[in-house]
């Protein structure tokens, strides 16, 4: 059975204007990552979304959990951007059952060179195919249960809560 990617945005999939310094939005890097990991998983890749998690609202975490549900598979991996990640955990853990979900994402752009991202990314893979059904944020190789999770921004890395 195949695994199922939904791309929602966040810095995984940041491009950085040279001229601006701002950073936007063009596709998703998932399939050049997973090119460039050697990933021989059977993949459905899916994007929903290309944008800032903290631009994402109740609806679009509404729409993340149908697209869930709907789909036939139930191993799903989400890129996410970090901010909310935690938040959009817990949405899915009410709202989807009899699947085996992990949200991560990255701390530094992928176009970076130095981003996280592409661990990230290999990480969760193995955690969506080894873990109970569930909804779980796995981020540096770590792996935390929907609602035991929070971003540290002083330490720039995901703990548990409890």
């Amino acid at each position: 059975m195949s695994i199922r990617i939904f791309v929602t945005g966040g810095t995984f999939d940041k491009e950085y204007n040279e001229l601006t310094g701002e950073l936007f939005f063009k596709d998703t890097h998932v399939h050049e990552m997973l090119r460039l990991g050697r990933c021989r998983c059977e993949l459905d890749i899916t994007t929903l979304l290309m944008i800032d998690s903290l631009d994402m609202n109740d609806v679009q975490r509404d729409m993340i959990a149908e697209s869930c549900n709907k789909v036939s598979e139930d191993q799903i991996l989400i890129t996410h951007g970090t901010d909310t990640m935690p938040e959009t955990a817990v949405v899915l853990a009410e709202k989807v059952k009899n699947k085996t979900v992990v949200l991560t994402g990255a701390m530094v752009p992928y176009k970076f060179g130095s981003s996280d991202g592409l661990f990230n990314l290999g990480s969760a893979l193995a955690f969506v195919q080894s873990l109970p059904h569930g909804v779980y944020v796995a981020m540096n190789g770590k792996i935390f249960k929907a609602g035991n999770v929070r971003k540290n921004k002083a330490l720039g890395e995901f703990e548990a809560i409890n």
